[in-house]
């Protein structure tokens, strides 16, 4: 057994951020166990990205390179990280909990005969040295620390709990490739097209600041007033239900326990009454902002900071403020 191995997504040659957030997390805890810290690269001509997570800590980047690999495909990606994990024989395997993430991590984990533990937002060492993770339970209510008793602990990360530390150029990856013959494997299902949205703006599981919508926007159209903020704050756009259900947003948006969970430094909450399962998806932001005229809203319970009023009249001359004290 090596250590630990992070399965590093990436989209579009691209890594995603969650990675580089857990081998930050990971080099303090590899130093105190004397674990190899290492990484798995899945993709299409991906091997030139693992200097990247060498900068960031990983010692080993075992590399599944294959042109059957440009588009995510659960079965050919459970394939390929089954077979780096079986060249890296770690002892705790992670991965990011994004989109892909949550669909790739547990088909890896039962095809490794081992447990998953879901949506971590803190991994350590107790005092016999074994890890622990922590994660949130109940809708958010209760964190839990959980140990995994199999011989491989299996997680994944929410994005944006853990720092990034400052990426060390000097650093240069040791690459393994692994070969897998997953041009053999015939999926069940197949991506025939990618639609991408029109959005430039940042993936909502990964966004540092998102700024969400609810009911009290009243129509679609009035999305707008949080586009702009947005914009000016360089922010994800996100939705409860009831504002998806209404028609007023589209499900992509959506954040909660039947939508998207996310971790932003900031997360404003315009006309958002706060019923338990939005609560369940954003609750641990670190910074709550919350803007509903009904003083009573369970939302204010939450929130760090919250103003009683029209959405209307307060937005607007917000997205003024925040334009002036950006051009300063």
């Amino acid at each position: 057994m090596s250590g630990i191995l992070v399965i590093a997504e990436q989209k579009d040659g691209k890594i995603k951020k969650v990675a580089f957030e857990i081998l930050s997390e990971m080099q303090g805890i590899a130093k105190d166990t004397g674990f190899e810290l290492n990484a798995c690269l899945i993709g299409n001509n991906v091997s030139g990205l693992a200097d990247q997570l060498a900068q960031y800590g990983a010692q080993k980047v075992f590399v599944v390179d294959n042109p059957s690999l440009a588009q995510y495909n659960t079965e050919l990606y459970t394939a390929a990280a089954a077979g780096a994990a079986d060249a890296a024989k770690p002892q705790v395997l992670l991965g990011g909990a994004t989109v892909a993430g949550k669909d790739l991590m547990p088909r890896l984990a039962a095809r490794l005969k081992t447990g998953l533990l879901s949506d971590c937002v803190l991994v350590k060492l107790n005092s016999d040295k074994k890890f622990v993770f922590q994660r949130p339970i109940y809708s958010g209510k209760v964190i839990a620390d959980s140990v995994c008793a199999s011989d491989i602990a299996a997680a994944t990360i929410r994005p944006n709990v853990f720092s990034l530390k400052q990426p060390d150029a000097s650093k240069k990856a040791e690459v393994v490739k692994v070969n897998v013959d997953v041009a053999s494997i015939k999926p069940r299902v197949r991506v025939k097209e990618i639609i991408k949205a029109k959005s430039e703006k940042p993936d909502l599981t990964e966004a540092s600041v998102i700024v969400s919508g609810g009911r009290g926007m009243k129509a679609r159209e009035n999305f707008k007033i949080i586009e702009e903020l947005a914009d000016v704050l360089g922010s994800a756009v996100g939705a409860s239900r009831a504002a998806v259900d209404s028609g007023y947003a589209d499900p992509s948006q959506q954040v909660g326990q039947t939508g998207k969970t996310v971790n932003p430094s900031l997360y404003i909450a315009l006309g958002i009454s706060g019923a338990i399962q939005h609560l369940a998806g954003m609750r641990t932001s670190k910074v709550i902002v919350a803007i509903n005229k009904d003083p009573e809203a369970p939302i204010f319970k939450v929130a760090d900071y919250g103003i009683v009023g029209d959405l209307f009249q307060i937005v607007p001359e917000l997205t003024k403020e925040f334009k002036k004290l950006l051009a300063e």
